[in-house]
């Protein structure tokens, strides 16, 4: 009898998710940039608000007609999350400050700083190893995102506190996202679920509080079918957007989650030299954003393969330990009995 090999993710699942996160990332852009931009939507808070209550609505019917499946809410369920929801706020309001503050030059520098800290934090929490080669592609990246922003280094100790603060919570989130994908009663829908339940009322409130509830009811944009339209892509794609995280998370290492982010906007800038118009041209920007680019290949190709060998070297082993098993069977089978 042929032993079935461990159940583990494919080069498939992995190549897949990966490329939902990174399509989800710039489609989601795109649908908030035409809300907040060319409506005027006054508020990201409410925003965000409402993605996460499409977030919890959507999870919750698919549970009741069991299409997904869940742990129901207990007292234990607060410390299963935990830290999660409070990373989550903490990267929502230091990322809003930081892309007031700073330029996007630098701005895309600092955020680079992820990815190290990403690398560092799991390999302290997840135990994880990385080979020489993968720190290197990881060390290229941030050091074409340093030249890529060398022409443009105004300080401004605000601005840079809270970039560099949103790079913790960012690289601290997708870390622990890993982390509890393997909590018990938790999995990928529960972590949805239960993360936008608990912060959406304290965001609600900061709404309240800002006063951006004010401006959303005197929006006079609701009457708009083409916005009301948009503002519930946005909604939508709020909710794809945090499954593909989970789901990517879940398939690779929350590493390969934050690179495949990176390595997407400095996609888009450089799409953006030849079809946005606006981009400024300089040969330090320019080499920099192609070695950043250069590294996440690298760094991609690297990840893959390995997948790709270790999977190959398991078939391999599998259909070498199926004919040596049948032997020693044979073998007992044809053995003489002894008497005694």
């Amino acid at each position: 009898m042929s032993r079935a090999p461990a159940s583990r993710p494919d080069q498939t699942a992995k190549l897949l998710s990966a490329a939902f996160y990174a399509a989800s990332s710039f489609l989601i852009i795109v649908v908030n940039k035409t809300v907040l931009t060319n409506y005027r939507f006054p508020s990201f808070m409410f925003l965000a608000v409402g993605q996460m209550a499409f977030t919890i609505i959507i999870l919750y019917l698919a549970k009741v007609c069991k299409a997904v499946s869940f742990q129901d809410f207990d007292k234990s369920l607060p410390r299963k999350i935990f830290p999660l929801p409070l990373l989550y706020v903490g990267n929502h309001v230091t990322g809003l400050g930081s892309t007031k503050k700073l330029s996007l030059p630098m701005f895309t520098v600092l955020r680079k700083f992820t990815i190290l800290l990403t690398m560092i934090m799991e390999s302290k929490i997840l135990r994880t190893t990385f080979s020489p080669r993968l720190v290197c592609s990881v060390l290229a990246i941030v050091f074409g995102a340093l030249i890529a922003a060398s022409s443009d280094l105004a300080f401004d100790a605000e601005g840079y506190t809270f970039v560099l603060l949103n790079d913790v919570f960012t690289a601290a989130n997708g870390v622990y996202t890993k982390k509890k994908l393997g909590v018990e009663g938790l999995g990928k829908y529960g972590i949805l679920f239960y993360n936008a339940f608990i912060i959406i009322i304290p965001t609600a409130l900061a709404s309240a509080y800002t006063g951006d509830l004010e401006k959303v009811m005197a929006f006079k944009g609701w009457l708009s079918l083409s916005f009301n339209l948009y503002f519930l892509l946005s909604c939508a794609m709020g909710f794809v957007l945090m499954y593909s995280i989970v789901l990517c998370s879940y398939y690779n290492s929350a590493l390969t989650t934050t690179i495949i982010g990176a390595v997407k906007n400095v996609a888009v800038a450089y799409i953006g030299m030849f079809i946005g118009g606006d981009y400024v041209f300089s040969w330090a920007n320019f080499v920099g954003l192609n070695i950043c680019i250069t590294g996440g290949l690298v760094y991609s190709y690297l990840t893959f393969q390995s997948t790709s060998s270790a999977q190959t070297t398991n078939q391999e082993e599998d259909k070498l330990r199926v004919p040596v098993v049948e032997e020693l069977q044979d073998r007992a089978e044809k053995r003489p009995l002894t008497a005694v």
